[in-house]
Formats: C-alpha cells, structure tokens, sequence
C-alpha cells in the first residue's frame, strides 16, 4: 500500500476538483488518499466514485483551524462522521466567518493601495469558500507582489491579516473524537509557520486524546521529522507522512511524502473495515 493521507480539493483552497483527485492519486502511484479540505467534507460525496472507478482508497478526512495558544496550528480529523451535528456546526461557523474574514482583509489589501477586488478574489476562487490563498494569487496577478505571504500582506499577523474565529486544538479534538474520527496534527514544526508547537504542547494534546503527528511533510526538513518521531515515540503517538497536495498551488506532488500502512490500521476507529 502507499498511502498519503493529506490532500486539498477545490472544494477549499486546492486547484483539482474533487472527482479528478482520486484519479490524479492512481496515476501517481497511490493505493490510498484522504481528501482533507480545509473545515469542509463537501468534496468527499464527488470523490468516493471516482475513488471506487479508480480503484484508490479514499480516506474521509477534514482539516480544521484551531488555536494552540496563541498560535494558528491545524488538526486533521480521520473518518469522522460528516453529519455530526456538533461537528458539521462548528465547521459551518468557521467558513461563514471565513467569508466575512475575506472581505476585510481584501478591503485591508485596498487600503493599503493594492488594486484588487473581491469580484477578482471570488473568480480566482471559482466557487470555493475564499481563503487568503485565493486573495494572495489576485495580490501577484496584480503585480502587487510576487509573495504575498510577508508581514507586508498576508502573513499571521501581517498588515492585511484579520483574525477569524477558530477553536481551541484540545476542543477540536474532541469534537473529532464524538464524531467517531481519530486526530492527527498537520505539520506541527512547519519552516512556513510563525510559531512551532513545543514538546510541552504535544504532549497536552496527547493526554487530550490526539492520535498522532504529521512527522514527514514537505515543509519539515528530515532532521526536524526524526525529532517528531522521537517525541511521538515518548508520548504514545502515531506519525504519519502527507504531501499537503493543493494542486497548482504549491510544488508538491501526491505522494511526495507518505504513511506507513500500520499507521493507517491505528487510526481507523474499530468499526471502520
């Protein structure tokens, strides 16, 4: 089995419609994908026959915004029913309040003199929820600049950032949890994000029921996913390896980084064959 368990659709901020996805997975090699759209399971009821005409394993998967802190860090939720009501309810208050979150920020961005709009950022987006990505490809199709990314613009924190609402990490674990779903944490020491979660960190969320850590991932140098499995290995967690594919989106291929087929048997909840 070769199995990447971390992949975006356009039903969030990934360029490749959900039916190809599965597709795109069999041609590169892959027995096994999870589609983990940023807090929506919308793109799993268009993947799950492509996924069974192409004869890949589609994983039902989401990957909610949480707070750790006072830092931004996300949490991939694993065969979590999607009609949960507790859990469907949170992830519908998180895109509403991404939207309103769009707005503004693309009203910073004009503020602070960038020449775009919100009818260019809904185009480039072409029907899915509006997301900085979205905002960030209009700010370089402007020539505004070339990375949007920076403190300047769109960064945590940057000039034309907006806080929006997310959940505490233990809370989004949990929700997880009822839903009948394991937890994993995407990239916890990513070299793109402002703050690393600390060992300290890890270890508060594995005593709040978290199943394992993304280890090997295209933003971890192999130094930083060997420390990973270290403390993983201390704290009775599970390690998993994802490419984070978006498409067009970012130089990553399905299947750049993958997961041990063990590791997938774990995260299964019981009832799942």
């Amino acid at each position: 089995m070769t199995i990447d368990l971390h992949a975006h659709s356009t039903a969030s901020d990934g360029t490749t419609p959900p039916a190809d996805l599965p597709r795109l997975a069999a041609r590169a090699g892959l027995t096994v994908v999870a589609l983990t759209d940023h807090d929506t399971f919308a793109g799993l009821a268009l993947a799950a026959p492509a996924a069974a005409e192409a004869g890949v394993e589609l994983v039902p998967g989401v990957e909610i915004s949480c707070r750790l802190d006072d830092a931004e860090v996300h949490l991939l939720g694993y065969f979590a029913d999607p009609a949960d009501a507790s859990l469907a309810a949170e992830l519908e208050l998180i895109r509403t309040d991404r939207a309103r979150r769009a707005v503004r920020m693309v009203e910073r961005c004009r503020e602070l003199g960038a020449p775009i709009t919100l009818a260019q950022v809904a185009a480039i987006a072409a029907g899915a929820p509006l997301g900085r990505p979205h905002i960030a490809a209009a700010l370089v199709a402007a020539g505004v600049v070339t990375d949007a990314f920076t403190p300047d613009w769109l960064a945590d924190g940057g000039r034309a950032d907006v806080p929006k609402h997310v959940l505490p990490t233990t809370a989004a674990i949990a929700l997880v949890r009822a839903a009948g779903g394991t937890a994993v944490l995407a990239h916890p020491r990513s070299s793109k994000r402002r703050a690393e979660v600390s060992d300290a960190q890890l270890a508060t969320l594995a005593a709040a029921g978290l199943a394992g850590l993304e280890a090997d991932h295209p933003e971890q140098p192999p130094e930083v996913g060997r420390r990973l499995r270290e403390v993983a290995a201390e704290l009775g967690l599970l390690t998993t390896g994802s490419s984070d594919f978006h498409g067009d989106r970012k130089p990553v291929r399905l299947g750049d980084f993958t997961t041990a087929p063990e590791v997938l048997a774990a995260l299964r909840p019981a009832a799942v064959p």
